[in-house]
């Protein structure tokens, strides 16, 4: 059944960077060199061996927003140069770039970070960052490159801009802020932001098409959600440039005479290569244009022209800058006791974890403990992708109540609806007032192996039947009967859009009798039934017709 698709990340061009030598590469470079937002994420797999060491970063993820190049003499000498054609976006596009730091030759792409990291004529987007930058800069000095990354400058942090965005606050109280990325992502971009192969083996080659495109989305949606924070403060005027307009004709200035007129001379005074009358053409720029003149072209991969004037003030404000201090370059073991981490298994009455493969039960929704004999299960936010699936095949998956539950509030909801909380999260499992056959941690990540192994642990009865039978959005069951298509035009009004096309065709219509969201049996419902057919292994499934339906 097909309900209003969930809206997602802008079409952008991806760019997989693992040789120096690549087309891929060229591109990079000329994003680089003509981008002044730049979002940074990384991946790695986890280290959990003894004595702890940082991870080595596996792959680095850059969404530029690469300025339109008016000028293509750049352009056409960097193809002559390196015999390819060199990709150009357009004004307030964006080009993501994966960059492979297990295959990539890493000394040779070390100059070229290192500058964009300390550029101060490009901002640079990230979410909770430091980590990252630690790990990259271990990573970088492990195969002789030093020193590593010390310092990123100018810096700002998306969980601060969310905060902005949602709050009235002082600058200094915006970086205290525990909401995940998908969590903003959803609401200020309206985008179900999947976190589910955040725990895949990142050191596994070939990736997966859906690591990459994972990958991709965690960059741009930072460029996306800054995109927001940047137009609120152009609509209310904040970012607005002066009319301010110096012209020299006979008059000779000082450089304390050009700095009062300059809205920009933060920016200005961080340039390393500026002359004398580069500083004075960049303070006779007409600031209504939003744009500066830079000095002459500089032989490394980093443009030097600075920000625009709107984009310098944000900067100043909110802008920060992400340093390393000896203390941050060692590795850190956690001061936790008991730390070792589970595989797998379920909670005992006990203060340790069971280790334990197989399923011990009866579960909670035994017959014989008072259950209605109905499986349930409670999925936190590390596997919501595999609550849905759970539904798709007729399964009762609910999640926590609150957004950002503790591990009391979530046990709570357990005991009380007899459940099983399904997790990927080892720490929880570790509470003493879990109770026996309460929890279990899934092995598998992805969704697919994730359905599969809980439908096996718990000897699940899949019929295909029950495919499609519960609201993916809310787990809430139908209503026993189909709607007409006057009763669902009606049920509509006010609440959802169904599309025209579906008027000329006989299709029934159903109705969460939960959250009231509209469904019907259309090409997207009909697919969905093939794939869990193929995944549960059920019998072949008919369709009630043989006509064609519309693809929603």
């Amino acid at each position: 059944m097909n309900s209003s698709e969930t809206k997602k990340l802008k079409s952008v061009p991806v760019h997989y960077v693992s040789s120096t030598d690549s087309t891929e590469f060229t591109q990079l470079c000329h994003a680089l060199k003509h981008s002044t937002i730049i979002g940074l994420d990384a991946e790695w797999k986890p280290v959990r061996t003894k004595p702890f060491t940082f991870p080595t970063v596996s792959l680095l993820q850059l969404a530029c927003r690469v300025n339109k190049i008016t000028d293509s003499d750049s352009v056409k000498e960097l193809e002559k140069k390196s015999g390819v054609e060199v990709e150009v976006a357009n004004q307030s596009d964006s080009l993501v770039f994966l960059v492979d730091l297990l295959e990539i030759d890493i000394p040779s792409i070390w100059k070229v970070l290192k500058e964009m990291f300390v550029s101060a004529e490009i901002l640079k987007l990230g979410f909770k960052f430091k980590q990252d930058l630690t790990f990259l800069s271990s990573t970088f000095s492990s195969h002789g490159c030093e020193p590593g990354f010390e310092w990123m400058e100018p810096y700002i942090e998306i969980a601060s801009v969310y905060h902005n965005l949602q709050n009235k606050q002082s600058v200094e109280k915006l970086s205290k802020n525990n909401k995940s990325l998908a969590a903003i992502c959803e609401e200020l971009l309206g985008i179900s932001l999947s976190k589910e192969l955040q725990c895949s083996d990142w050191s596994c080659r070939p990736l997966t098409e859906e690591q990459k495109e994972y990958a991709a989305a965690d960059a741009e949606c930072l460029v996306e959600i800054f995109d927001i924070f940047q137009e609120k403060f152009l609509n209310e005027g904040i970012l607005c440039p002066s009319n301010n307009e110096l012209h020299f004709s006979n008059a000779v200035l000082g450089l304390k005479e050009i700095l009062e007129y300059c809205d920009d001379c933060d920016n200005v005074l961080t340039q390393k290569y500026f002359q004398a009358s580069d500083l004075i053409r960049f303070a006779t720029v007409s600031q209504s244009s939003n744009t500066a003149v830079g000095p002459l072209p500089d032989p490394l991969c980093i443009s030097k022209i600075p920000l625009a004037v709107s984009l310098s003030k944000l900067v100043r404000v909110y802008g920060e800058k992400l340093s390393l201090k000896e203390s941050d370059k060692k590795p850190k073991a956690s001061k936790k006791k008991g730390n070792t981490q589970p595989s797998v298994g379920l909670v005992s009455k006990g203060k340790h974890v069971k280790r334990c493969v197989e399923y011990q039960g009866p579960p909670p929704w035994d017959l014989s403990l008072g259950g209605d004999g109905c499986p349930k299960f409670l999925c936190d936010v590390m596997v919501e992708g595999l609550a849905k699936y759970l539904r798709s095949v007729g399964c009762d998956a609910a999640v926590p109540y609150s957004k950002k539950p503790d591990a009391r509030q979530i046990i709570d909801q357990v005991n009380k609806e007899k459940r099983i909380l399904l997790t990927r999260d080892a720490k929880i499992l570790k509470h003493q007032y879990l109770m026996n056959n309460q929890a279990y941690r899934v092995e598998s990540f992805y969704k697919n192996e994730q359905l599969l192994e809980v439908i096996q642990k718990f000897k699940l009865k899949i019929r295909t039947d029950q495919l499609m039978s519960r609201c993916t959005k809310c787990n809430g069951r139908f209503i026993q009967k189909p709607l007409t298509t006057e009763e669902a035009i009606e049920a509509a009004k006010g609440f959802q859009k169904i599309p025209d096309c579906l008027f000329d065709h006989n299709i029934e219509f159903w109705q969460c009798m939960d959250c009231k969201q509209l469904y019907w049996e259309g090409t997207q419902y009909h697919n969905a039934v093939e794939k869990f057919i193929g995944i549960c292994k059920l019998n072949k499934w008919q369709p009630k017709t043989s006509q064609k339906l519309p693809t929603i």
